[in-house]
């Protein structure tokens, strides 16, 4: 539309040869713009002076054949509106012939997913001669589904009588399915993080449970009330459990990644995989051998084969065969896509034969707490945790399945560099869980913002002869301890995440300004700053919640033992600090 037209005016063309209504953004209301931008100059209905399809010679004809973009005309003025015109786009777009195109009506595009809403829009856009855009699930002649972005608009003679409806199809399914997976990405991240900090606060709070629950049964005799406190502490074990399966999910976990033969990982943990499936069903194993080392935690993914293997044997009620494969992937072209860095990734490959499933299953199968299974026969967090897992270690899961053919599930995992592969530390030995009598009393400084782990711990502590000091923020930790004659703190034991400017990790930092050779121990129910390179980015001890009391002991004794060890452990964290 040039500056002199108005609004809805026609344009005339070629000498009055034909003429026609520019869009002007009318035909973007229902429609995501498949061209990138909005359909301001194309004519949304069109009036032409040679109504006939018989003079194919001239340039304009030879330009609707070499375009790429599918186009049709069909004929009010029959019976069902058929195809009378079909480019050769149209035919490259749905994989028919030209002879099997003509004649019919464009709903034999149409498919079991189709939308019949959308079919509607265009049927009463059709009845009532007017233009409609839109999207909709058709199906090609191989029976494959792709997505249609179809404009649809009239095409009158010059007394205004309707002579053919003109259609063009764009296929969207890429930006379909990529908008698909971001929506997807965006509703589990946002689930990852209100389950990262249910399961944070419920670590406190177990923490509080299981502690209490292990001093009570320290100080009880009869054997009745002991069996209760030990089915409390179970249940209690139990919770533990399941926060850890949703911080997998939510990928806070706290890994350790180093360089893995994924082949030699699962045959040596094949016995267990095979006692977990049972007998009815044949484990297969097709390992490839010489891999590259992929970066990974061994017990992690130990985990989450495990899970999927024994999800495959629940797929198979009455048996059949699960085969594990690995293997090693290039990922280049598609990497953005799929979410990976370019390069070389170990693929470990679960296949079952198992009743497959429909793509509504397969959409929601990672999310946490969804299960098909019946009540009682699983918690629907197997998959979920796999899911994070794999994520959490910079790598990709993929399901395909189909209704009655099995599923596979695929997990990829960057491929380790040079520079990753470090030689074996030696084993940590497991130190005496109380203090040294001969030496003076060691004080340590208790930092949590939690009132009732903080007493639990100073409890714990005081009760096999440690002097303690407690503070509940990090600000108040560290008035306390400049507060204190220099040297008198042998050891900081503090909160990872809490509230205010100053955390676990910058209060260590501070510490270590005004006594570097001060032991740093820390604890946290999940670790937001540090769950992707491990503690050992910043040589920092970490003591996962929920912990029992014997942790406590053996990891307090080792850091004390290691006071004035400064060389891997007193330099600026890269993480910086996190917050509540």
């Amino acid at each position: 539309m040039n500056d002199k037209q108005k609004p809805g005016e026609r344009v005339i063309e070629g000498n009055g040869q034909s003429s026609g209504i520019p869009a002007e953004g009318a035909m973007d209301v229902g429609a995501r713009e498949p061209i990138e931008t909005r359909g301001l100059h194309h004519w949304r209905e069109a009036t032409i002076t040679e109504p006939g399809l018989d003079d194919r010679g001239n340039v304009f004809f030879a330009a609707i054949e070499m375009t790429r973009m599918p186009m049709i005309l069909t004929d009010p003025h029959q019976t069902d509106n058929p195809i009378v015109f079909a480019n050769k786009a149209f035919l490259d777009l749905t994989l028919y012939e030209e002879a099997e195109v003509l004649g019919r009506n464009c709903r034999f595009l149409q498919g079991p997913q189709t939308d019949r809403e959308m079919v509607g829009q265009m049927r009463d856009a059709v009845s009532e001669n007017e233009s409609v855009a839109l999207e909709v699930l058709n199906y090609r002649r191989d029976g494959s589904p792709f997505w249609n972005a179809v404009f649809i608009g009239p095409v009158h003679d010059t007394s205004g009588k309707l002579l053919y409806f003109f259609a063009s199809q764009l296929d969207v399914t890429r930006r379909r399915e990529s908008e698909k997976a971001s929506l997807q990405a965006q509703k589990m991240e946002a689930v990852g993080q209100l389950t990262a900090g249910l399961a944070h606060d419920f670590n406190n709070l177990l923490q509080v449970v299981n502690g209490n629950l292990e001093l009570a049964t320290a100080r009880v005799e009869d054997e009745r009330t002991l069996r209760y406190l030990q089915s409390a502490r179970g249940a209690a074990e139990r919770g533990a459990k399941l926060t850890g399966q949703l911080l997998a999910f939510a990928r806070k976990s706290r890994l350790d990644p180093r360089p893995v033969d994924v082949s030699a990982c699962v045959n040596g943990f094949a016995d267990v995989m095979e006692s977990a499936i049972g007998k009815q069903v044949e484990l297969q194993l097709s390992l490839r051998r010489n891999l590259p080392k992929a970066v990974l935690d061994p017990e992690q993914f130990e985990m989450a084969v495990l899970n999927i293997a024994i999800n495959a044997r629940d797929a198979m009620p009455e048996g059949g065969m699960v085969e594990l494969v690995t293997g090693k992937v290039r990922v280049i072209d598609d990497a953005a896509s799929q979410g990976l860095t370019p390069g070389e990734y170990i693929s470990v490959e679960i296949r079952d034969e198992g009743e497959g499933m429909p793509p509504h299953v397969i959409d929601r199968a990672t999310e946490p707490f969804f299960t098909t299974k019946t009540t009682g026969k699983g918690t629907g967090l197997g998959l979920a945790m796999a899911s994070g897992f794999v994520q959490q270690s910079r790598g990709r899961l993929v399901i395909e399945s189909e209704v009655g053919r099995g599923t596979t599930i695929r997990m990829l995992f960057p491929v380790a560099t040079s520079d990753q592969i470090e030689p074996q530390a030696p084993p940590r030995t497991t130190m005496l869980a109380k203090p040294d009598h001969q030496a003076p009393v060691e004080h340590i400084l208790v930092v949590e913002d939690s009132p009732d782990v903080l007493a639990l711990s100073k409890e714990i502590l005081e009760e096999i002869g440690y002097k303690v000091s407690t503070a509940e923020s990090g600000e108040e930790a560290l008035i306390l301890f400049k507060s204190l004659e220099p040297g008198s703190v042998d050891l900081l034991f503090t909160d990872l995440v809490m509230p205010g400017g100053i955390n676990g990790i910058v209060l260590a930092q501070e510490v270590a300004k005004l006594d570097p050779s001060l032991s740093v121990l820390m604890t946290t129910g999940y670790n937001e700053e540090l769950v992707i390179e491990g503690p050992q980015a910043s040589g920092l001890d970490v003591l996962g919640k929920p912990y029992r009391r014997s942790d406590l002991l053996d990891r307090i004794r080792q850091a004390l033992n290691q006071r004035g060890v400064t060389e891997q452990r007193r330099h600026p964290s890269d993480y910086g600090s996190a917050e509540e």
